[in-house]
Formats: structure tokens, sequence, C-alpha cells
């Protein structure tokens, strides 16, 4: 007699299949109700509830009624269930909400004029699109304290506050410290720092991000700029190896701010105040022309003093890389050192900081695009010389201001330099070409990771800046080698194509700039 044997139960599915507003959607389990509205495209409104923070359902912001259940529901805590039907736009919901908003609205200052918030103010958001009445508050409002400095980075307004407690759930999650909390109670509850303590950590910046309203600003940002008035443009922080998304924030060829850009497979959500705050060499000491002997000169003039230069050194020639220009910039100038015949490239980069490291988001290496030089010049078959060995050259190509040798050195050297600013070794250079910043090119820069980041041209260079893979394009011209390239993306196939790890990658689209006032809000 043979045993009869009972099939093993099919294991769980991992989705999840529910209905919101008569639309069905299936969604990963464990998702939350307003997540699956907005993969169908509806827009529930909240304030406390961000993706990239715990859940704490406390502004009710978000209620939505749920069949079957007696009462309404937070949409971000409410897990979506099998067979769930939910409902956002029904009178009990839509109510509920605006009511919600009224509350919240009871002892705000009504001082959008003057609100560094105002253009990406999510409470202004929700007015304009779910209550747009008139005030029925005809009493004095609570008084809070205003321009509270809570550290180094951040003010607070206090009567702007709406207790959301995102900034609270920043400091912990983000940074790893406690350093906000509320203290009081009822309508006299206010956001404060905690006991022995001010806002200080690495991150405190991103607190203003997440703050819904204009209660945080950030001092390095305040009062400077309309938020509507400015662009937004996709890019890659230089602040360190971790090259985390970022957006550029410009007006009139000027960056404003930097704010991070979601990236779940390097920064999440956010970036740390360090980062954020390397747009200002933007505009500091800019080099704007060629300079030959310490004097302007135009570019035909600068590559024939550079060319007669590198012709006479012959075997005397040095080539040096960076670690802080792109991909596309490295791989000119390692193409170019292969056609003069040379055999062995530098790397110039800025020394670790070890007690930068945090485990989170910052690390010890300071340099956007160490990994990348070193994968071009290796590819090409070039081997990398220490940066202190330039023993015998005479004449130095050098891309970028850092050249970490001694000044006496320099000075002995026939330094030819393709530089964004006028500083270090540049003033010492026998020529000096002006070429783009970061924020000023299309290109990748490659982090820690091996992650291979496109950036994208906020603005256009001063002067007569030109790309750097344009320069060393011209430079090649003019000692009699040929580089045929006439845009970014051909270089980046050229490139892709010599480095075997990068052999799947594509060129991203071109992005143009999006003015922030269509771009809704950031909170």
């Amino acid at each position: 007699m043979t045993a009869e044997v009972t099939p093993a139960a099919a294991p769980p599915p991992n989705t999840v299949t529910l209905t919101i507003d008569g639309k069905s959607v299936t969604v990963p389990k464990g998702t939350n109700v307003l997540e699956a509205a907005r993969s169908l495209g509806m827009d529930i409104s909240a304030f406390c509830y961000h993706p990239g923070l715990p859940v704490v359902a406390q502004c009710r912001q978000c209620l939505v009624a749920v069949e079957k259940n007696p009462k309404l529901q937070p949409a971000c805590q409410q897990v979506c269930g099998d067979g769930m039907v939910v409902h956002t736009e029904d009178k009990q919901s839509t109510l509920a909400r605006k009511q919600m908003l009224e509350f919240t609205l009871v002892n705000h200052p009504i001082d959008c004029p003057i609100c560094d918030k105002a253009g990406e103010c999510t409470l202004q958001k929700l007015y304009f699109e779910h209550d747009n009445a008139d005030s029925r508050v005809d009493t004095e409002k609570v008084q809070k304290d205003k321009v509270v400095d809570l550290g180094p980075t951040i003010v607070l307004d206090q009567e702007r506050c709406i207790l959301c407690s995102r900034c609270i759930r920043t400091c912990d999650e983000v940074a790893g410290q406690h350093q906000l909390e509320f203290a009081h109670r009822g309508d006299h509850e206010v956001l404060t720092t905690a006991p022995g303590e001010q806002l200080d950590n690495p991150y405190t910046l991103n607190t203003v991000d997440v703050c819904p309203v204009g209660a945080l600003t950030a001092k390095d940002f305040r009062f400077t700029m309309r938020a509507w008035e400015l662009e937004a443009t996709p890019s890659v922080c230089t602040g360190c190896a971790t090259g985390c998304n970022i957006e550029i924030h410009h007006k009139h060829g000027r960056a404003w701010r930097l704010v991070p850009r979601h990236n779940p497979d390097v920064n999440k959500y956010w970036m740390c105040d360090e980062g954020r705050l390397t747009y200002h060499p933007l505009r500091e000491k800019r080099l704007a022309a060629a300079i030959v002997d310490g004097l302007p000169a135009g570019w035909d003039r600068a590559m024939r003093a550079a060319a007669d230069r590198i012709k006479a050194a012959a075997p005397n020639l040095a080539v040096v890389l960076s670690a802080l220009a792109t991909n596309e910039d490295n791989f000119a100038l390692a193409k170019l050192a292969k056609a003069w015949n040379l055999t062995r490239v530098s790397i110039a980069a800025l020394p670790p900081v070890p007690g930068r490291a945090d485990g989170r988001l910052r690390v010890a290496d300071v340099n956007p695009n160490a990994a990348g030089a070193k994968a071009i010049a290796e590819a090409l078959g070039l081997t990398v010389a220490p940066i202190g060995d330039l023993a015998g050259a005479k004449v130095v190509v050098v891309l970028g201001e850092t050249l970490p040798v001694e000044a006496s050195r320099v000075r002995e050297l026939d330094v030819i330099a393709l530089s964004t600013h006028e500083r270090e070794h540049v003033a010492d250079a026998k020529v000096a070409l002006p070429i783009a910043a970061w924020a000023e090119l299309a290109g990748t820069i490659t982090n820690d990771k091996g992650h291979v980041q496109r950036m994208h041209a906020a603005f256009a260079p001063p002067g007569q800046a030109i790309a750097g893979w344009e320069a060393v394009a011209r430079l090649a011209q003019a000692t009699g080698t040929k580089l045929a390239w006439t845009h970014a993306r051909e270089v980046f196939k050229d490139m892709t194509a010599a480095v075997p790890a990068w052999s799947s990658l594509s060129w991203a689209r071109e992005v143009r700039p999006l003015a922030l006032r269509f771009a809704g809000s950031r909170g």
C-alpha cells in the first residue's frame, strides 16, 4: 500500500492586489496605501510622511476610507491587503482632510511673501489644491519665537512649525544623533534642541529639505533667492567619492544651492552638509581666459605656446590626470598621452581625510573620481606612477588645479595646466588653459562603489572656458595628433569601448534645466 503524499503548500505571493477609487493596483507586500495611490498617480495629501523616514502618522492629513473599517485610516500607516477597497475622494475622507488642513492653519502665520519656502511649501500647495477657503479664525494666534538659532547651519521660526517631526526623525535616522525634540504641550508645543545639544551633526541641512513648511531655513540660502525663480539641473556631488545624486538650483549662470536627488543605490534621499556647500568655489578665482607666461592670451596663441613646449620636451614629457575631473576629460588626456608615446601617467588627488568617514554617506576619500581615472589609465595600458615621481620631466601637462608637488619643484617645470581655477600650481604655469567646472559640463564620474553616474551642464562656463576634453582635442591638433570629438557623448562612446567594465553603459539623454515652479514641492 502506497502512502499518499500531500503536496507542499505554495509559498505566499509577494504582492497584494487592492482597489483604490475604482482602480485596481498590485503592489509588493508591506506597501502602504499612500504609496500604492501614488503609483496610480493619486497624490493623497500628507505632511509627516516621508518615504525615507519611519512612519508616525501624526499629522492625520492623509485620512482615507477603507471598506469594512468603521473609522478613517491614515494612508501612510495603513498597509495594503489583498482585496482591500479604499476610497480617497469620498465625501467623508475629503471633509476630514480639509478639516485637518484648516486645523493645521489655525495658528500658522500667513507670511508667505517673506517665507523662504514660498513656492515649494507643502502647506501652501495643499491649501490651494484642497481648501482655498477664507480663514474662520477671528482670535489672536498663538505667538512663538522667531529666528531661533539651532546651530551653525539652521535657523528656526517656531511659529511656522506644524509639528510633523520629520526633522527629528531625520536627525535620528540619517545622522544617528538625537538633537531635536518637541517641548511643552497643546498649542504651545514647539520644536527645539534636545537638552545639552545643538543641531550640528554633518547632515543638518537635510532637515530643511524634509521640512514641509518654512520653519527650518538654511543660513547659507536664507533670504538669497526665491525658489520659484530657480531652475533645477540633475548632477552628482563632487565633494567625495560617495557621489551623491543632487540637483543644482541655479539662476543667471550661478548656483544658489545643492539639494539631494533620490537614488536608492547611492544616497537614497540625503547628502551631507559639506557636499551641499561645494557650489561656492564655482565662482571663486575662476580661470576665464588662457594665460601664457603669466599674461592673458587667446586660445590660438596658447595652443602654439603649449605645442612648442611639448615638442621640445620630447622624452622629458609627463602627463597628470585628475581624480577630481570627469571620466571624459581624463580619457581624452590619457588618449593623448598614448598618442605622444607615453607609457605612464600620474593621477593628482587630494589626500584622504580618515576622520571624515562615518559609515553613512561621508567617506575618507574626498576625490569624486579616483576610481574612474585609475580605471581609464589601466584600460589604456598606462602605468600609474606616483604623483611625486616627475624626475627627469621638463614639461608636465596637468588636468586640474591639484598638483601635490612642492612649490619649488613646480617652478622648475614647464607646467601646462588645464584648469577651472587660477590657484595652486596654475599661478606658476607657463600655459594655463581655462576649462569648464563640474556644474558647467556634460560628463560622468565614477564613485567608490564603481557606479558611473551622469552629470549635466547647469549653465555655461565663464569667459573662454570650454570642456576639458575639448581643450585636450585642441591641444592634440596643435601637436599634430587628431582626436575627432565634437560632443562629450562621442568621448563617452570611445571611452566605454576602451574600458571593458563600462562596455554596457549608454549615454543618458540631455536634460534641460527645469524651473522649480513647474517641478512641484520638494517637501
